[in-house]
């Protein structure tokens, strides 16, 4: 009988992946996955065609829900978008990885010099609020984020978003978040170039500040979609979700983007889709179809 005893910490795929936009490096970089119920998807169709669409992908009852970050390098500049979830939510010991992810990637938190908040949801700040990377970051560090979300989250509307049990971890992590912050946080109003070619952009829709990060470079574009689209939001762009404050409008945003991406053939990738998350998308009918990109040895 063979015992094996790996460390806690060991990975043996240390979960990252780069690529480049013209001049501009981009890493692709796994916080880990959350369990998430797949009722929470499609909340405006009947169950049981959500459930054969489910079927459809091979998708189980409750899936994997990946936090997909990336670090990226422009101008003298080293930008972290979205931080992970952290501690925020310990009964996901599967995710909070952002820290040794990192440093498996030679990445030093000193060096990154702007943080992008596509909005201000814990999966996405949480890594801030971790003393492994907070008691590491710069004094100097600037964090964009849009004004809209910053006013937003002071004091949070629920009405619409309808998976009640992690509001209260929302509500406790967006004032964690504010008030650590404070001075470091970089409101913009619509739309701000963190760097040459970087350049992040309020959407509203998931969040009434939800954004999105473009990067250009060389004739070259990607689209970080944070979650203007989760799981089955390609091809399914009508279904709403019950993370969404704003369904409607995130499904005119969510139905935008694509129409955007299908033109240009850009990388288009989005917070929870599966690692490494980069792909492309084309028509399909009234909808739309995801084509991953090769994967680059």
């Amino acid at each position: 009988m063979c015992h094996e005893s790996h460390h806690p910490d060991h990975e043996l795929v240390p979960s990252r992946y780069a690529t480049r936009i013209g001049e501009i490096d981009v890493l692709v970089i796994s916080d880990g996955a959350i369990p998430i119920p797949a009722n929470i998807l499609g909340t405006n169709v009947d169950a049981a065609v959500r459930d054969a669409a489910l079927r459809n992908r091979f998708l189980p009852d409750v899936i994997d829900w990946g936090l997909n970050v990336i670090v990226v390098r422009s101008g003298g500049c080293t930008i972290l978008v979205d931080a992970g979830v952290g501690s925020e939510m310990p009964d996901a010991t599967r995710a909070g990885r952002l820290a040794q992810r990192l440093e498996g990637a030679g990445i030093d938190p000193e060096s990154v010099t702007d943080v992008v908040a596509t909005h201000i949801h814990m999966d996405h700040i949480g890594g801030l609020l971790d003393q492994r990377l907070r008691s590491r970051m710069r004094p100097d560090l600037r964090i964009h984020v849009s004004h809209t979300d910053v006013e937003f989250f002071e004091s949070p509307d629920f009405s619409h978003n309808t998976f009640g049990g992690i509001q209260d971890i929302i509500r406790t992590s967006a004032r964690k978040f504010l008030d650590a912050y404070r001075s470091e946080l970089r409101p913009f109003d619509k739309e701000y170039e963190v760097a040459p070619g970087v350049i992040v952009t309020r959407t509203g829709g998931h969040t009434p500040g939800h954004s999105v990060v473009r990067v250009a470079s060389g004739g070259e574009r990607l689209t970080f979609a944070g979650d203007a689209l989760v799981p089955v939001g390609v091809e399914c762009p009508e279904w709403q979700n019950a993370f969404d404050h704003e369904p409607e409008e995130a499904t005119r945003v969510r139905v935008r983007l694509l129409k955007e991406a299908a033109a240009t053939g850009e990388l288009f990738m989005a917070s929870h889709l599966s690692f490494p998350t980069l792909g492309r998308v084309a028509v399909d009918g009234k909808a739309f179809r995801y084509v991953p990109a090769n994967w680059a040895y």
